[in-house]
């Protein structure tokens, strides 16, 4: 069964009462850190439970050491990971607003702890479900306590210091998943300081999505990221944003174009710039 899922609103309308099937809403917005809450409060797809980006798919932020958005504590992530009723076995699909950049961290989250069977990223994601024409619950889910362990796979990080060491060797494609302003420091919304990481290229997420919202085609995501990766191995392929969160969509796509499961570097730009020392480019 492939690493990277995807599933329809009508699919998901149809499955939603599967036994066992865990649901979880991802929506967040960085500039709103409520936002997410907020809105499933408000409503959300029957059975779904709520995650939260801030609370609990990072870590805390330690100032001038980590990223915006660390990863979180192993331990803690498997407690709510149980706590939101997910077994070893359990199908599981996340959804957020529809760009899929909060679905797809919690995605490469459950592949890290090794459950790379059966979760599923809602195509276009909740603005889809509402094209469809499906209707949201306001109520509480039900599922029972769940049973799944997880070890981290720590093949599948890359620290700051390692990405260090690897920067100007011909084998290594290092992909940015912000904006163009963002990656040529035109503009920087966010963060202190504006750039990227010398070598890097732009492959911004907003890429991998066609103009309704979905993603594309395998075959038109796999044209995409030969032309970024050129001769070079995919296997040397590192993904990094902003804090962390965007790469992962990056991540999902390239398992859906069919290459291997890459690398991440979660700390990403705002871990990166905490150090002085660690060199910053600008433009293309």
């Amino acid at each position: 069964m492939p690493i990277a899922q995807l599933i329809s609103p009508q699919a998901l309308d149809l499955k939603k009462e599967q036994a066992g099937l865990v649901i979880l809403d991802c929506r967040f917005a960085l500039e709103d850190p409520d936002y997410g809450q907020r809105s499933y409060a408000e409503g959300h797809i029957a059975g779904a439970s709520f995650a939260d980006l801030e609370r609990d798919l990072s870590g805390p932020v330690i100032k001038g050491v980590t990223g915006r958005h660390p990863l979180p504590d192993p331990e803690r992530l498997v407690e709510r990971l149980q706590a939101w009723g997910i077994n070893a076995d359990s199908d599981i699909v996340l959804y957020d607003d529809g760009p899929g950049a909060f679905a797809a961290r919690a995605w490469w989250l459950l592949a890290w702890l090794g459950k790379r069977d059966g979760v599923f990223i809602l195509d276009g994601g909740l603005k889809a479900w509402h094209a469809a024409g499906l209707p949201l619950s306001l109520d509480a889910p039900g599922n029972a306590q769940g049973s799944f362990v997880g070890t981290p796979d720590n093949s599948l990080l890359l620290s700051a210091e390692q990405l260090q060491k690897r920067l100007g060797r011909p084998t290594l494609t290092l992909l940015d998943a912000r904006a163009q302003p963002r990656f040529r420091g035109e503009v920087e919304p966010i963060d202190p300081v504006a750039g990227h990481i010398p070598g890097a290229q732009c492959a911004a997420f907003s890429e991998n999505l066609g103009s309704d919202g979905c993603f594309l085609p395998a075959d038109q995501l796999k044209q995409r990221f030969a032309a970024k990766l050129g001769d070079r191995s995919p296997t040397e392929l590192v993904a990094y944003c902003g804090s962390g969160v965007t790469a992962c969509h990056n991540l999902f796509a390239l398992c859906l174009a069919g290459y291997p499961l890459a690398s991440l570097y979660a700390g990403s730009w705002s871990e990166w710039i905490t150090d002085p020392k660690r060199a910053v480019a600008k433009g293309d």
